[in-house]
């Protein structure tokens, strides 16, 4: 037998070096266990932080610079008293109400005498407080808080059993108002329920129990510490209630995407005969990048909403843009270190599902890519017909803040509400609220005047009589509309008011009134934040731009991004348009009244929908663009990258979907409306755009997808998100028209 001299021997070619993210998944395998209790030990430490400094949610959902907001200020600097939230008292006999005047004078004076309150009306002694019919009474509780979301829920639900507790046969009375909506709410959004989604996912995908539970443990990780951070920024800037469940159910939903395609790479580079640390590095250096550069995506997004100046957004934005970075840092660095304990037990506890036929590389996927292909021009026409479907209800939406009218029958700000506009009209429920600053302490005669030509003025339904201040600096007027505070015509006296009667009305008195109250503050607010959404659409879909632009160095990847993702969007806000209809489609959902959408309500769904469909394009993209550099054949690459990641992609979005369905049972319109349009926008992006329209188009285009102009290609630098797959497929492997094996998916 012949043998050869070590030192004939050929020497074998140098390993390639990993790229950074590849070291990092070497040196957190390698020290897994420090890694792990380095995990444990910044969770503790930023829960103990959050614990000692903690602050409270809040917010300003105002207009900065507004008349509304300058009647708010005023007030709050020479009417406290004006200046606090109320709640209103409604009483409803089914005989004349003064028969019960005894039995309402005892509760308004135990609701008085409650915490938070600081005095109640008399409806008996108070102008207009009794309905021309009598049987219907309005009394105000003056509560010592501004903000309703200051206001504990434990003290206004004690106030609503004081007032339940009232109620006979004849007598029905019930609490309205923000305060009592706030507290009626229930949870915000069920994380459990998304959790449990995305499990039963992960089995079906994976098949044990041990890779299912994995991206979960990974994304628990990250929210235990990022939500912990919440109260720490809480404490610094303004932040809303119902940011901390945005943040949790992105984090969550991202942080288990994340992990789902890291898990479904490692196990098809175990699959191509890395052994277990070879396989973690190899997935870090390659799904790794695309995690990395998806993550980037959801922050630049996010930071769109700095841009609209408005303080809940900033507060919002950045709990969410801090939750996605902590679950990144998690797949990032967990990942490996998991992987270093769990990657030979990944088909540990396998659940008893029907077992997959093996076919050919990619199985039915690659069936409907070659579909896709071979019918291109009717899968681009099909898709933009069904978005653009989808998108038309938006052209009827009506912008505004929904009000205890759209709550759900039976509650009690929706029986106040409804009990009030029988009685009183339907402006009653939102009195419009001039504040005038006089020149002279208690010379009111040019406020009565206004008072008697506005109800003279078509559109006012009546008038207040004129409050003085302490200081007799200002002067308070209360005025009702004859239509609801959702109505146009509303919106238009306020525009008539502050663009012609006022200044008339005062011109020359050195007397300024500002128009201020619930319902003009919802007003300026719309028309505030619509005026600013060009300026975040623009921002965000140009830094997108950009980002895919070095990314994948190619301009028409690029740009069909940026439109795809547009349309995705726009697709979801026509879902939400039809639902908030009131129809059949949105009884479906608990909504059965015509209901306005708040204008922050499409730009926050933007910033976190055009984050998260980029997400997918990012991973889908990435896979055709490493077919594309390994063939340089580009029907192939777009084939081989949809095959190869499809089932991810609809598994992760199945989770997301689940994770803002949780949303769907709230209580708040506004947040139902939130869950509605997020989940049908993942569901449609996964589907009709990344599984039908983008591959489409692709095979349009053809090579020009790749195009990049020289001069920008000597520009841009080389990232490689794809990362270097060759260097990791061993050598004995080969194909035979490229020399490096192909990676499939591997069937669970």
């Amino acid at each position: 037998m012949t043998t050869v001299s070590p030192s004939l021997a050929p020497p074998a070619p140098p390993a390639p070096t990993p790229g950074p993210l590849g070291r990092l998944a070497a040196a957190t395998y390698r020290h897994r266990g420090r890694t792990i209790l380095a995990w444990l030990a910044v969770l503790v430490l930023a829960t103990g932080l959050s614990v000692a400094f903690r602050g409270a949610y809040r917010a300003d959902y105002s207009a900065p610079g507004s008349d509304s907001r300058a009647a708010q200020n005023l007030l709050s600097t020479q009417f406290p008293a004006q200046a606090g939230d109320t709640i209103t008292v409604v009483a409803h006999s089914a005989g004349p109400v003064s028969a019960d005047r005894s039995v309402l004078t005892a509760l308004l004076g135990r609701l008085a005498a409650q915490p938070h309150v600081v005095g109640a009306s008399d409806p008996f002694t108070t102008p207009g407080a009794i309905s021309p019919a009598g049987t219907t009474a309005l009394a105000t509780l003056r509560l010592d808080v501004v903000n309703p979301a200051d206001m504990p829920v434990a003290a206004t639900k004690h106030l609503m059993a004081i007032a339940a507790a009232a109620q006979t046969a004849d007598l029905r009375v019930a609490l309205g108002g923000q305060t009592v909506e706030a507290a009626q709410q229930g949870a915000i959004g069920s994380e459990g329920i998304g959790l449990l989604a995305a499990g039963v996912i992960l089995l079906l995908t994976f098949g044990t129990v041990v890779a299912a539970g994995l991206p979960i443990f990974v994304a628990l990780a990250g929210l235990g510490v990022s939500s912990a951070l919440t109260g720490l920024i809480a404490a610094a800037t303004p932040v809303p209630d119902w940011s901390s469940s945005l943040a949790t159910m992105i984090g969550l939903g991202v942080g288990i995407d994340y992990a789902l395609l890291m898990v479904t790479r490692f196990r098809e580079w175990r699959a191509a005969g890395l052994d277990n640390e070879r396989a973690t590095v190899a997935t870090l250096d390659t799904a790794g990048r695309a995690v990395l550069l998806a993550g980037s995506t959801v922050v630049v997004s996010m930071l769109g909403l700095f841009a609209m100046g408005l303080s809940f957004m900033r507060g919002a934005a950045l709990v969410t843009i801090v939750a996605v970075l902590v679950v990144l840092t998690a797949a990032m660095t967990l990942v490996p270190a998991l992987l270093g304990y769990l990657g030979p037990r990944l088909d540990r506890l396998a659940v008893p599902l029907p077992r997959r036929r093996r076919t050919r590389a990619g199985g039915g996927w690659t069936w409907w890519s070659e579909t896709v292909r071979r019918h291109r021009v009717v899968a681009a026409v099909l898709g933009t017909g069904v978005l653009l479907a989808l998108a038309s209800p938006f052209l009827g939406a009506h912008f505004g803040f929904p009000d205890a009218g759209n709550d759900a029958a039976g509650t009690s700000g929706r029986t106040a509400y409804d009990l009030t506009a029988s009685a009183f009209g339907p402006g009653a429920n939102g009195p419009l609220l001039l504040v005038a600053q006089l020149p002279r302490p208690g010379d009111v005669a040019v406020v009565g005047t206004l008072a008697r030509r506005l109800d003279a003025l078509p559109g006012v339904a009546a008038t207040s009589p004129v409050t003085l201040s302490p200081s007799r600096r200002v002067a308070v007027l209360s005025v009702v509309p004859r239509t609801g505070p959702q109505d146009g015509a509303t919106q238009a006296l306020v525009r008539t008011l502050r663009g012609s009667v006022l200044p008339g009305a005062t011109a020359g008195s050195g007397v300024v009134v500002h128009v201020g109250g619930v319902t003009a503050t919802g007003i300026d607010a719309t028309a505030n934040i619509v005026d600013r959404i060009p300026a975040l659409i623009g921002g965000v879909v140009a830094l997108s731009m950009l980002l895919l632009l070095v990314a994948f160095r190619s301009v028409v990847v690029a740009v069909k991004a940026a439109v795809m993702n547009l349309l995705s969007v726009a697709a979801a806000y026509g879902v939400v348009a039809l639902a908030l209809q009131g129809g059949a489609f949105g009884r479906l959902f608990g909504i059965d009244t015509p209901t306005p959408l708040p204008a922050f309500v499409p730009v926050l769904m933007f910033a976190v929908l055009f984050g998260l469909s980029m997400d997918y394009e990012v991973f889908l993209v990435s896979r055709m663009r490493e077919a594309w550099v390994r063939t340089g054949d580009n029907g192939a690459a777009i084939v081989q990258g949809l095959a190869g990641t499809a089932r991810v992609i609809t598994a992760a979005a199945a989770i997301m979907v689940a994770v803002f369905a949780a949303f769907i049972p709230s209580a708040e319109v506004v947040l139902k409306v939130i869950g509605i349009g997020m989940a049908s926008a993942i569901a449609v992006d996964a589907t009709v755009i990344r599984m039908l329209l983008v591959p489409a188009v692709m095979h349009l285009v053809g090579e020009r997808n790749w195009w990049l102009p020289a001069p920008l290609a000597r520009l841009l630098p080389e990232v490689h998100v794809e990362g270097h797959p060759e260097h990791y497929v061993p050598a004995d492997e080969p194909t035979a028209s490229t020399g490096v094996r192909a990676l499939a998916p591997q069937p669970a």
